[in-house]
């Protein structure tokens, strides 16, 4: 919070917006006038789990076994941000990209191990912690190494961030190009402009 503070956003907590029109955001009992709105705390999940004719949550997540099955339909296996899958604390996995990697190497296992006329495992997440970060030096890193949990802000924060990111990119080639980029942007304080011109309509999905 205070690094955002420092770039000049005005955070505000234990509030909810209730209502969006062309001329501005209701926050709580006070209406924001403003032209330009980004939501960045979610959406709905594709229109695809609403056609496979079983149970959903309430953002349209597939409701999944322990398998990550659906039921009923053992050869079916759903994964990643269409999947609700209750955790060790009961909660459902987050819809980010490192529950769907594992997820998605369970899934390949299991259906190996059917095809071979084996059965499928439970899935179990292995939680190593989340990272973001909002821009030069600033960042929030949550580390879980195996019985440790670390807690990281700022500028080792963003290092953490940098080095996981850039493991994760395929390829050596890919790797080098991209902390060549980030460290030429870095050092010449570069910022590069990205303008949307194009007028967007909204979306139009097909009926589930």
């Amino acid at each position: 919070m205070k690094q955002l503070a420092d770039l000049g956003v005005e955070v505000r907590t234990g509030t909810h917006a209730t209502n969006l029109t062309d001329d501005g955001l209701r926050v709580g009992d006070e209406f924001i006038p403003c032209r330009v709105k980004i939501w960045a705390a979610g959406n709905t999940a594709s229109f695809v789990g609403k056609s496979l004719g079983v149970a959903i949550d309430k953002v349209g997540r597939v409701i999944v076994n322990a398998d990550l099955t659906i039921p009923g339909h053992p050869e079916v296996q759903v994964i990643g941000d269409l999947a609700n899958f209750s955790h060790d604390d009961g909660k459902p996995l987050p819809g980010v990209s490192p529950v769907a990697m594992q997820q998605g190497r369970h899934a390949a296992r299991n259906i190996l191990s059917m095809i071979g006329g084996g059965k499928s495992e439970r899935f179990h997440y292995w939680d190593k912690g989340s990272m973001a970060t909002i821009g030069r030096n600033k960042a929030v890193a949550d580390l879980h190494i195996f019985k440790w949990s670390m807690h990281l802000s700022g500028f080792f924060a963003w290092c953490a961030w940098l080095f996981i990111h850039v493991l994760f990119l395929v390829g050596f080639r890919n790797r080098t190009a991209v902390l060549f980029q980030w460290a030429w942007a870095y050092f010449t304080f570069n910022k590069g402009a990205r303008l949307i011109t194009r007028n967007f309509q909204a979306e139009q999905r097909p009926p589930a």
